[in-house]
């Protein structure tokens, strides 16, 4: 019978012959860099070529700048086989760039193509609404995006509606599916937004989000659409596309929805501000009241003041009128007086003047004398009575 080994004693066998290989220590490997990861000062990536991919690890934190999702890079060090965990990895110790993979440079030619073409322009782009009440969610119903999606979303408004398009998010058709859903929801009256989700990944992984027909669906969308794909450091074509980037799903749901909590404080705190508002305004008025009573009471005493003065002046030029009026008329009515005086017959008869009646008329004319018939002769201090018997001329 073939004896039989532990686990332990053939992973111990195999790290054995690794490491008793001095052809495999201090090692050149070429390749394209995806699922790059910094976790306690250790960087986690993979190299890979047409046919194959290698784990690596690197204990230099610093190398963390030279080794770039896409980059075609050289990297010096020695295979490792971890015992417990039953795996290969290549542990680097230095890092040399050769230029860009295959796959970056085709995301830089499609970006510049789109670019030329106008589809990143901001002219383009549509205001997302204030007040959303219903949310599309493009993403797979698999995995954690859609949940954290909803918890948050909820957490913060459980009025909000989400609609889930279910869609691969990486591998094959993935990027047919993702357009054709952008398409359907695109035309959902009741959708406010759309948010094209996935979580973080390699440059590989995200390629869906690099192709030109889910670049197309997103530009044509009359929907607004927020693209909420990788982590913060993940670009990919639909982040330039779309009218809102969100660094990631998370941060999407907490753009598109408000916290009621925080709607409450922010109530609260503009009815305390109307209250200092209206108490500052009420205190301005009264002061201006009270300025306002000083100001028409100093008025007042000075337009009194003036009335007073007024009321003098015209009294004195009354007064003045009045005199200059009754002496006028004292003058006038002396003159009247003199002439008066004039044609008054006692003035006359005081002169030995006497003035003649005969039958109740005056007899001014010794032809309208009547003979024989009384007259009466009139005195200053008396009359007498006369017969006349001859006219004489």
């Amino acid at each position: 019978m073939q004896e039989v080994i532990t686990v332990s004693k053939l992973n111990t066998y195999i790290k054995q012959i690794f490491d008793a290989e001095e052809l495999l220590h201090n090692i050149s490997v070429v390749g394209e860099v995806f699922g790059v990861s910094l976790s306690r000062n250790v960087i986690y990536f993979s190299l890979k070529d047409e046919n194959a991919t290698l784990s690596c690890v690197c204990f230099y934190p610093n190398f963390i700048s030279e080794i770039i999702e896409g980059d075609k890079i050289i990297v010096t060090g020695s295979p490792n086989y971890y015992v417990k965990g039953g795996k290969l990895n290549f542990n680097v110790n230095k890092v040399e760039k050769v230029g860009q993979g295959k796959l970056y440079e085709e995301f830089l030619k499609l970006k510049q193509k789109l670019q030329d073409e106008g589809l990143f322009d901001s002219a383009h782009k549509k205001s997302i609404p204030k007040n959303i009440k219903r949310i599309g969610v493009i993403t797979s119903r698999e995995g954690a995006v859609i949940q954290d999606i909803k918890n948050i979303t909820w957490r913060r408004n459980p009025s909000v509606d989400i609609v889930l398009y279910n869609t691969k998010v990486q591998g094959n058709n993935a990027e047919n599916e993702i357009a054709h859903a952008i398409d359907v929801m695109g035309e959902y009256d009741k959708i406010d937004v759309l948010v094209v989700a996935r979580g973080g990944g390699s440059l590989e992984d995200l390629w869906a989000y690099n192709t030109e027909v889910v670049a197309r669906a997103t530009y044509n969308c009359p929907k607004p659409i927020i693209s909420a794909v990788g982590h913060e450091t993940d670009f990919t074509i639909i982040d330039f596309v779309s009218d809102l980037r969100a660094p990631t799903p998370s941060a999407a749901a907490e753009l598109l929805t408000y916290s009621l909590d925080d709607k409450k404080a922010e109530m609260w705190g503009l009815f305390d501000a109307f209250l200092k508002a209206s108490d500052n305004f009420l205190k301005q008025k009264l002061n201006y009241c009270d300025m306002q009573n000083i100001r028409l009471s100093n008025d007042a005493d000075k337009l009194l003041i003036n009335e007073q003065n007024y009321l003098k002046i015209q009294k004195e030029r009354m007064l003045k009128g009045i005199e200059s009026f009754v002496n006028q008329k004292y003058y006038e009515l002396g003159i009247f007086e003199t002439t008066i005086n004039k044609i008054d017959p006692n003035s006359i008869l005081q002169k030995g003047y006497a003035k003649i009646e005969q039958n109740g008329e005056s007899i001014n004319k010794l032809e309208n004398l009547e003979l024989q018939k009384n007259l009466t002769i009139n005195f200053i201090d008396g009359k007498v009575d006369a017969m006349p018997i001859k006219k004489e001329k």
